[in-house]
């Protein structure tokens, strides 16, 4: 009968489920022992745990000393070494992974020589996606100043112009590999000194380096001795889902410092699936590229493209015991390295709004609590293990903080605090997240929470209540894509409660003990009021591009589904240009080809009674900058003009970054000697009032500026009519030109000459060259009387009559040998000994003095056979002394 065994299996489901939850409780309250022999090994190590020990691997034990004298007993020649500032962690080398299971003293083996790598691919920036733009704008004395981000990767380019100034360790830590740990230090803290793309989230933060060749935490007494609270980690090893010895001593140093926050990227292996534990052989899921990844106490950011979708290559959760991993999703057009970049970034945006408000850091607790609840949701409703809580919003952690919308607290076991909350009428949503810094668990643990605290909330008016959303870890696709549900939270260290317009009056929040073994437990709980409709893109701080197309205006909108009509004036018109008649506000974003003409001006969205205006925002050009001429007792710089601009203030570099140096209407500006030891600058038009964007900084000391020749070149090595092309940066103050040839005694001849000089770019002649081999140089005389010189050329003159040059000739061994064709004429070489062996072939291109290599010549007589390519062969004979 069909009933009997649905009983049967809802009876087991209900057995295992109290039994989890049993085993569950056990596990919180009694102290970690070693398992048995398979347990104690990193999922992957289970499969290939043969006898075999050329891998270095990491051990965790319960008493060093006498593992290294079971070690020394057993295996005499395997070699063990502590891991620095890791109690009870060793690095175990000559022995196999199954032998050291079997040894009563070890707790867990993984291995330990992964090699760490970077999760970016090529791409761009955007930061109107995570809303930092809007933060810029909204909260310009928020730029990380006075804090300090610790990059943990390969060496950085110290002498990268973005970090000027703010390095810790301004030498490098060693030889650059890539360019990507330099590319993530930009994204979190670049100054945009290079240009307004350098510029990073919090781009006054201090720059520490970091290297990732050991995959456990660097030293925290260290990092807290250099005021480090975010420490970036945008690199991974293969897939691991289990939480390991890395795992938990991330977790340990959170709790040991809690106002210190990890972000990691969560990988760029979204397609794979997990290679052992639970969830092994489920295509794209529970694909964390790191088991370090899998800490409770940090970040898992993975990264979705501009318009907010995860990209299918982000890796995913859940975690081995079914925790939600990743977190969060950002913006990142090279992969999930960006978008942790970009997160942490903004995490020392959200400590720095801490430190405005309350005169001190955040807990790393609070920093996820903000973080987490003021998150986009993305994909799935609610959270997901894809996209985790959402899309990370800058601006809404900010203004969290800020807003003061926030209550810590601790709990012990059985106790339950509660904290009264009053909404506002008209709030679209409600939502609210309690997180928590959990102690460290023993590694392959599962569940992995410590101490588990419970998130309700409750209207007291109608006794109504509310429970967290909580997704189903059963390691099934069909479970793990169902959407979360209302239920107790029992697996991970942050939930979430939301609330679809909720009616206005006083809730109560309440935190309860559910079981803390290791209490008390400290908390944050952070809450907002989603509502109405504002402008996140352009922005007073980040414009937009003249002409550019597809440019994407963004908004951000909490209501019911509707549309709005979206408009456009520049400053100093009154009429307003429609856009679009009915854009869906859902959307929150739209399209738009700028117009090619610099000046700010405004955007609306025009709903109902509702209006919403934009910043005043640029559109324009970046403004190039020339160095016209960099010479020994000035330099020139030049910018074109700009209609409508009615001056132009310049940047010079200060001590970190661009600074203010002066204003003028003129497009031209001669720096002094003094003034050029600043050596970079940049320019920016000034429009009704306004400063626009600047574009890329100019480096006045770079060398092929020159001092006003910008170049002096032949227009033919060998010619029977000797022409240069001049290239002149700038013909400011000069008063003639002349074409000198050096005489047989070392003096210079004038040649030709031009005054005044009639532009830019200038031929230059000597129409009675003699034949053979010349030197030249271009004299350029000031109107102060001054001369400066280019770089002496030299050309070799035949005759007009084809011709072919062989020289020296006979010639001394080890010497090349010359040829030199008629100007107009290519040919083929061929060299061969008199036995007729052919020794080399080589292609003489045209107006080109050939140099064959002899080095591998014997004394003695040699043929060489030119045939040019208008037809004709020629011979000659090559004595090699």
């Amino acid at each position: 009968m069909p009933t009997t065994p649905l009983r049967r299996v809802g009876g087991f489901l209900l057995f295992t489920l109290l039994s989890a939850t049993f085993s569950f409780q056990a596990n919180a309250q009694t102290p970690a022992r070693p398992g048995p022999p398979a347990a104690r090994l990193a999922p992957g190590l289970v499969q290939t745990a043969g006898p075999g020990a050329a891998r270095l691997l990491r051990v965790s034990v319960t008493d060093e000393a006498a593992f290294r004298q079971w070690l020394a007993r057993t295996r005499p020649g395997a070699e063990a070494e502590a891991e620095p500032r890791q109690k009870g962690l060793l690095r175990v080398r000559g022995v196999g992974p199954a032998v050291l299971a079997d040894c009563p003293l070890v707790k867990f083996v993984q291995v330990a020589d992964r090699l760490a790598r970077p999760e970016r691919e090529l791409g761009g920036l955007d930061f109107g996606v995570n809303k930092v733009t809007a933060l810029h704008a909204r909260y310009p004395t928020l730029t990380g100043q006075g804090l300090t981000v610790s990059v943990k990767e390969s060496p950085l380019d110290v002498a990268d112009l973005d970090f000027k100034g703010r390095l810790l360790e301004p030498g490098p830590l060693g030889p650059m590999l890539n360019s990507h740990s330099t590319i993530m230090a930009t994204i979190i803290a670049g100054a945009g000194n290079t240009s307004p793309d350098g510029r990073g989230v919090a781009w006054r933060a201090r720059i520490a380096q970091a290297s990732y060749d050991n995959l456990l935490p660097d030293d925290g007494a260290q990092l807290a001795a250099r005021s480090v609270s975010v420490q970036n980690h945008s690199y991974g090893v293969e897939v691991e889902n289990f939480y390991g010895l890395e795992a938990r001593a991330y977790d340990q140093q959170a709790r040991q410092y809690p106002t210190l926050l990890h972000v990691f990227s969560s990988g760029n292996s979204g397609q794979l699936p997990a290679p052992a534990g639970p969830y092994a052989g489920l295509d794209s899921l529970a694909n964390l590229t790191g088991e370090f990844k899998n800490a409770k106490n940090s970040l898992s950011v993975g990264v979705t493209d501009a318009f907010g979708l995860v990209n299918p290559r982000s890796s995913r959760g859940p975690a081995a015991d079914g925790r939600l991993k990743p977190e969060l999703v950002a913006y990142g057009a090279g992969g999930s390295s960006d978008a942790a970049a970009l997160v942490s970034g903004i995490s020392l945006l959200v400590q720095q709004a801490h430190q405005q408000r309350r005169g001190t850091l955040p807990t790393a607790a609070l920093v996820r609590a903000a973080l987490l609840n003021s998150a986009d949701d993305v994909g799935r409703p609610q959270v997901d293990f894809v996209a985790g809580y959402g899309q990370a919003d800058a601006l809404g952690a900010v203004q969290t903080v800020l807003d003061g919308r926030f209550v810590e607290g601790t709990a012990t076991a059985g106790q339950e605090r509660v904290f009264p909350l009053t909404v506002p009428a008209g709030v679209h949503r409600l939502k609210i997240t309690l997180a928590w810094t959990d102690p460290e668990a023993a590694a392959n643990a599962a569940p992995a929470l410590v101490n588990d605290l419970d998130l309700t909330l409750r209207r007291p008016a109608t006794n109504q209540t509310w429970l967290p959303w909580t997704l189903s870890a059963y390691p099934h696709r069909d479970s793990l894509a169902r959407p979360a549900r209302r239920r107790p939270n029992h697996r991970d260290n942050a939930e979430q409660i939301t609330l679809d317009v909720p009616v206005a009056g006083t809730y109560e929040l309440r935190v309860r003990g559910f079981a803390v073994p290791q209490g008390p437990q400290a908390f944050s709980v952070a809450y907002e009021f989603e509502s109405g409709l504002s402008w996140v893109a352009p922005t007073k701080a980040r414009g937009l591009e003249a002409g550019a197309a597809g440019q994407l205006l963004r908004w951000q909108w909490a209501g019911p589904a509707t549309t709005a009509r979206l408009e456009y004036k520049p400053t100093g018109q009154t009429a307003w240009t429609v856009l679009s008649a009915s854009v869906n506000l859902a959307d929150k974003l739209y399209r738009w080809t700028a117009p090619d003409a610099t000046r700010p001006g405004q955007l609306r969205l025009v709903a109902g009674a509702t209006t919403a205006l934009s910043d005043t925002f640029f559109v324009a050009r970046p403004l190039a900058l020339t160095v016209a001429y960099s010479c020994p007792q000035e330099a020139l710089l030049t910018w074109r003009r700009v209609p409508g601009a009615t001056q132009y203030q310049v940047y010079a570099l200060g001590t970190s970054h661009l600074e203010p140096l002066r204003r003028l209407s003129d497009t031209t500006l001669l720096l002094t000697t003094a003034e050029t030891a600043a050596r970079y600058f940049a320019v920016a038009p000034v429009v009704a009032g306004r400063t626009g964007p600047r574009g890329a900084t100019e480096d006045v000391l770079q060398e092929d500026h020159g001092c006003y020749v910008r170049s002096f070149a032949p227009r033919l090595l060998v010619t029977d009519s000797v022409r240069f092309d001049l290239a002149l940066g700038s013909i400011y103050r000069l008063r003639a030109v002349a074409l000198e040839r050096q005489q047989p005694d070392g003096s210079f001849l004038e040649i030709s000459s031009l005054s005044p000089v009639p532009g830019l770019a200038l031929e230059l002649a000597d129409p009675a060259a003699p034949a053979g081999y010349s030197q030249y140089r271009a004299r350029l005389t000031l109107i102060s009387g001054a001369a400066v010189y280019s770089q002496p050329e030299r050309v070799f003159r035949v005759s007009e009559a084809p011709q072919v040059v062989v020289y020296p000739v006979p010639l001394p061994a080890g010497e090349p040998l010359r040829i030199v064709l008629p100007p107009t004429e290519a040919a083929d070489v061929r060299l061969f000994d008199l036995t007729g062996r052919l020794l080399r072939t080589e292609v003489a291109e045209v107006g080109v003095i050939k140099r064959i290599a002899t080095d591998a010549l014997r004394p003695g007589t040699y043929l060489l056979r030119i045939r040019l390519h208008s037809g004709p062969e020629i011979t000659r004979r090559v004595t090699v002394l």
